[in-house]
């Protein structure tokens, strides 16, 4: 008779894993959290986070190939941090406030120092998101994943008080201000290996445009998350759009949030594209309009800033120390419309 174990999977290791890490999830705890990690469900008390009418927003994501860097350098504490950004970037979008994340962490063979760094990045990223770790799945599956091989997947809740959901009263001439990103964050990561493959470097290489650093340093930053600086702003309603920059670039993501009679105006010279990024649009050859559904081009986050409230706007991010680029305005419609020259 075969056992389980024999099979690729270890029920007893998967139980040592989950005692390994439940203390420093609890580290990630709010108000609100019901109970111990462990159970089948994970249960929050929207009442005890302060909430009287809240609307409840979901998002999920994941990593994309960004994982096969880390897979291939061994560098697994910092993507977790990505699953987790990519997922609250979006909720904050809705106005919300992170309440709760749950991951997915899918591998072939479960090897407990490797999935402990995997889960601190995830951790990490909570405390960032300031949002609780509620719960996740750890699965073996030696049939789907090859040697080292692993996926990650994640999902947020948030909550707002009703009424108080973004995008809200976009007008014409509004501004908009763009954060800048931590680099590529999670997105062209496909492009970017193939790249890299085709110049004859590796993820050991020398950074093309800064030789005191190697690819792999750049590559893997991890995604920036904009919940601690965008908060006091979502809560005073100074903002009255956000547009998180992932997958589709500036192009693809502005115009989710705004209404049918509105358009953008973009200014592309009024900051700098990456340096490493511009190295890899000119490689792949790609044009202006591609990179800008490619790559977030340097931009995080873009803020639909109400020209009243710019001032406060300004003040309270020279305060904090947080740069911002004034990259354009909101137009009465007629077609999205780009100026300068970004590559």
């Amino acid at each position: 008779m075969s056992k389980y174990k024999e099979s690729g999977v270890d029920i007893k290791k998967g139980n040592n894993f989950v005692s390994l890490i439940k203390p420093k999830v609890k580290k990630t705890n709010i108000p609100g959290v019901i109970g111990n990690m462990g159970s089948f469900g994970g249960a929050f008390d929207l009442k005890k986070a302060g909430f009287i009418d809240p609307i409840l927003i979901s998002a999920t994501d994941g990593v994309g190939t960004k994982l096969k860097i880390a897979i291939e350098t061994g560098i697994l504490n910092t993507v977790g941090i990505d699953l987790v950004a990519m997922c609250v970037n979006d909720l904050i979008c809705e106005g919300a406030k992170p309440l709760f994340f749950l991951d997915y962490f899918a591998t072939s063979k479960l090897k407990i120092s490797s999935s402990v760094k995997i889960i601190d990045g995830i951790i990490e990223g909570c405390k960032q998101a300031q949002c609780a770790l509620l719960g996740g799945e750890t699965a073996e599956m030696p049939d789907l994943y090859n040697n080292n091989d692993f996926d990650l997947a994640g999902f947020a809740v948030g909550a707002l008080e009703r009424g108080n959901s973004l995008p809200s009263k976009i007008n014409d001439s509004d501004l908009l201000i763009g954060l800048p990103s931590s680099g590529f964050h999670s997105n062209g990561y496909s492009l970017i290996r193939k790249v890299i493959k085709n110049e004859n470097l590796n993820w050991e290489s020398p950074n093309p445009v800064d030789k005191n650093s190697r690819i792999k340093d750049e590559l893997l930053i991890p995604t920036k998350i904009y919940q601690r600086i965008l908060a006091p702003l979502i809560s005073n309603k100074l903002i009255s759009g956000l547009s998180h920059i992932t997958g589709g670039g500036i192009t693809e993501n502005l115009p989710r949030i705004l209404p049918n009679q509105l358009s953008f105006e973009i200014d592309l010279n009024q900051w700098k594209l990456p340096r490493l990024m511009s190295w890899i649009i000119k490689k792949s050859k790609m044009t202006e309009e591609e990179a800008l559904k490619t790559f977030n081009c340097g931009i995080g986050m873009i803020c639909v800033v109400p020209k009243t409230n710019f001032t406060d706007f300004s003040q309270y991010f020279n305060d904090m120390n947080e740069a911002y680029y004034i990259i354009g305005k909101i137009k009465k419609h007629k077609s999205n419309s780009y100026q300068g020259y970004l590559i």
